[in-house]
């Protein structure tokens, strides 16, 4: 592309312009700040005069390696060794900075949190995203998968170094345990966004079925078929979403948090007529469903929560049944490109509603087995699943687009999170700061392997 001398010598002279602005501007900077301090005025000038010469120096080089229309003969030998590195390895470097950035935080805020052990654990983990990054490039098939399984090492790696018990079985069997809970409250949110849906309903779906199931038994409904019935509604309650949400395209966010916020409301109408308790349910739980979800389970007689087991039941035949079968395939045609689904006769409408259906079956069966483990009904008890399940998705490497990923990636998604919540708690932080982590830590996790082009733009 040929660009006009006339536009290019004025891209030069205001970017010399800038340059001048900002070595005169830190200058000024430079003379006031010395002033303030009692500098001698001799001092004072030998800094202003270094400060200037530095600053003018420095945007010289910037516009030699970045500025790709400073001249004719820049034009013709493309940009500069440092650019052409800094497109190359940009990934790694905003990693590094952003390591760097929290590591130095929590040494400043957190107690005693600068150590040996911590320097070492930040450069292990620093030599993962390096080795992630190189190797990464290398792998074309299961890229999220490869990232998401070196993040999840480095993570338990560093856990087990630095927390006492973080690599025993006790802790083992608790980061399971509540991973299977978030690992089935996202099967409907992996399958709805290889759709590219979002259903924002399951946590106030999760704190329903909570409560109503509870309320249910109570009122003396044999706990089998409360169950039974809880998990239909659920179903009912995801149709209404599919089908509403099929028909108002692009509006499936909006629509399924105000389908959640109704539910919500409407199960603490019901289950708070004739007592003070809104959204609080207390009885009895079975012992069945205590021994499904409690850390003391036991399944045929091995010391381990039946959750545990049916979370990898359901994740075999989903990865499976979702790579092997013709019902598989159809969605995530779907979900590349709805017109040519369409034009081979796959249903539309049948796979959205079904999608969000399954979600909300499985959403309730996420509130009943939350019930087991906790043992008493708590409308709120959803409400970590809001980002939790977006973010586990999202950090597996589904894309939240339609047609990318699957439900393998999440789990390794929800491993990464779940070990990163123990790691956290293990030393000592607070929620707010493993929020903040949670942050720091999730956005280069997505900028590295979320960050693909959409697959209908590929083909």
């Amino acid at each position: 592309m040929n660009v006009p001398v006339a536009d290019m010598q004025n891209g030069n002279l205001l970017a010399k312009l800038i340059g001048l602005v900002l070595a005169i501007g830190l200058t000024a900077i430079g003379v006031v700040l010395g002033f303030v301090q009692g500098l001698p005025a001799q001092q004072v000038i030998l800094y202003a005069v270094a400060t200037f010469a530095l600053s003018a120096w420095a945007w010289k080089f910037y516009l030699q390696q970045f500025h790709t229309q400073n001249s004719a003969a820049r034009e013709e030998d493309g940009p500069g060794e440092l650019r052409q590195a800094w497109e190359k390895y940009r990934l790694g470097v905003l990693g590094f900075v952003i390591l760097l950035a929290g590591f130095l935080i929590l040494s400043l805020t957190v107690e005693g949190f600068f150590n040996v052990w911590n320097v070492v654990s930040g450069l292990i983990l620093l030599a993962i995203i390096v080795l992630t990054i190189t190797v990464g490039k290398f792998v074309s098939e299961n890229k999220s998968a490869f990232i998401g399984l070196m993040v999840l090492i480095g993570l338990f790696t560093i856990g087990a170094m630095n927390i006492e018990g973080f690599a025993s079985a006790v802790n083992i069997k608790s980061i399971l345990l509540f991973a299977a809970f978030l690992g089935l409250a996202c099967v409907g949110q992996t399958l709805v966004s290889l759709l590219g849906g979002l259903d924002l309903s399951i946590p106030f779906v999760i704190g329903s079925a909570n409560v109503g199931l509870l309320y249910m038994i109570s009122l003396g409904v044999p706990p089998w078929l409360a169950v039974i019935l809880i998990l239909l509604l659920g179903a009912i309650i995801g149709a209404i979403n599919g089908i509403l949400s099929f028909r108002l395209q692009g509006q499936a966010l909006i629509l399924t948090l105000g389908t959640g916020f109704a539910i919500s409301g409407g199960t603490q109408i019901i289950t708070s007529i004739g007592t003070a308790y809104s959204g609080n349910v207390f009885g009895t739980v079975p012992k069945w469903l205590s021994n499904l979800s409690a850390m003391n389970g036991v399944t045929f007689g091995l010391p381990f929560p039946p959750v545990i087991a049916i979370w990898a039941l359901v994740a075999i035949v989903l990865i499976v049944g979702m790579r092997n079968t013709v019902y598989g395939r159809y969605l995530y045609a779907l979900g590349v490109n709805r017109t040519s689904a369409r034009r081979i006769s796959i249903s539309e409408r049948v796979y959205w509603v079904a999608m969000y259906s399954l979600s909300g079956l499985f959403s309730a069966l996420t509130g009943a087995l939350l019930l087991g483990w906790s043992g008493g009904g708590f409308i709120g008890v959803g409400d970590p699943y809001l980002f939790m399940t977006l973010a586990a998705v999202v950090v597996g490497g589904t894309s939240l687009l339609g047609g990318v990923g699957g439900y393998g990636f999440t789990v390794i998604g929800v491993l990464v999170l779940q070990v990163l919540t123990s790691f956290l708690v293990g030393i000592g932080l607070n929620f707010e700061w493993q929020q903040f982590i949670f942050g720091i830590l999730i956005l280069p996790m997505v900028a590295l392997y979320a960050r693909s082009p959409h697959i209908r733009t590929q083909i």
